[in-house]
């Protein structure tokens, strides 16, 4: 295994700090914490407070910013923050409007998301929760009940957090990130598997012509290994799932992202993009706005999915408002 780390164990909060030296005018870390915030503090809005384990970079803490989160959470690689680190994160964030937090449905989030939810509430912070879960893949997984989220979290932190600096109330950017939650849908594939550093071996093994459909962003396994074939083949798979929900038809407008898994060159990001948009065009489906880069990662793995977001006029203005965070600039 050949990885540029000083030390497993250090590895997060090495990272956390190296975010803040490279974008102080974004964020700042909390003394003790694995928790980032926005730099200039909390501010009389909705505060959104979203993370899990770490390595899927720039989930999450490269969306802390202007009209996205206000604060993200990172656990060890792979692994759940703790109750009182997403605690710690809600009452820092606080300007008195309430929190909603943003929750991948793996078990261990819900679970210690929730904790702190009933922590903070205790304290007198009103503390809202939505669970995302847009992965087509697999109904029941490793880690979960129910759908994975993956990718489509990003959309949720992007519209939400639109809502959130609008002005909206706590159920009103509630309601905006349930909308979201409920019209979004991803799928995605890996060439080849992440490494854990602390396991110091690849997450699953894969011959040099086969690939994996399905795969979580934990370095799971996904439904089933097929040999290695075009791009637009593989994009095809992950379209028909995806489609097959029933949710998109012709005359829709849809927001599409193309998410990189951490390995994978932009190049064939894009090669996969054309196909989706060409896919998409003979479908009568309209795409209103294309994200193509790596947003929701797993590690060093090699591979993509596919998001798309049904998009109302309340979602596409929100979707399409101005954000300014360290990794998604939108004026």
């Amino acid at each position: 295994m050949k990885k540029l780390i000083n030390g497993v164990d250090d590895i997060v909060s090495e990272m956390l700090d190296g975010m803040t030296a490279a974008y102080p005018e974004y964020v700042k870390r909390l003394e003790g914490f694995e928790v980032l915030v926005r730099a200039k503090g909390a501010t009389p809005k909705v505060a959104l407070v979203s993370g899990g384990g770490s390595g899927h970079e720039p989930s999450h803490g490269g969306f802390v910013g202007k009209g996205m989160l206000d604060g993200a959470v990172a656990g060890a690689v792979f692994t759940s923050p703790t109750p009182d680190q997403v605690y710690e994160a809600v009452k820092a964030v606080n300007g008195g409007k309430g929190v909603l937090l943003i929750i991948k449905n793996y078990t261990g989030d819900v679970m210690n998301f929730e904790m702190a939810a009933d922590m903070a509430r205790d304290e007198g912070i009103d503390v809202e929760q939505v669970i995302v879960a847009d992965d087509v893949a697999v109904e029941n997984s490793t880690w979960t009940t129910g759908r994975r989220g993956i990718a489509g979290t990003v959309l949720v932190h992007k519209i939400a957090g639109a809502a959130a600096e609008s002005g909206m109330n706590l159920a009103d950017v509630k309601r905006v990130a349930e909308k979201v939650i409920a019209n979004v849908r991803s799928m995605g594939m890996a060439v080849n598997a992440c490494t854990v550093p602390a396991a110091g071996k690849p997450s699953f093994d894969l011959a040099d012509d086969e690939i994996e459909i399905g795969i979580g962003i934990h370095g799971e396994p996904g439904t089933h290994r097929e040999k290695i074939s075009s791009v637009n083949n593989i994009a095809d798979k992950l379209l028909e799932k995806i489609l097959g929900e029933g949710i998109y038809g012709s005359g829709d407008e849809v927001a599409l992202l193309v998410n990189g898994m951490g390995g994978t060159p932009l190049m064939e990001l894009f090669v996969a993009n054309k196909h989706v948009n060409d896919v998409l065009a003979s479908k009568g489906i309209k795409i209103a706005k294309t994200i193509v880069g790596n947003y929701m990662t797993s590690l060093d793995m090699e591979g993509f999915s596919i998001t798309l977001l049904k998009l109302d006029d309340e979602l596409k203005s929100l979707l399409n408002a101005p954000a300014d965070t360290p990794a998604f600039v939108q004026f």
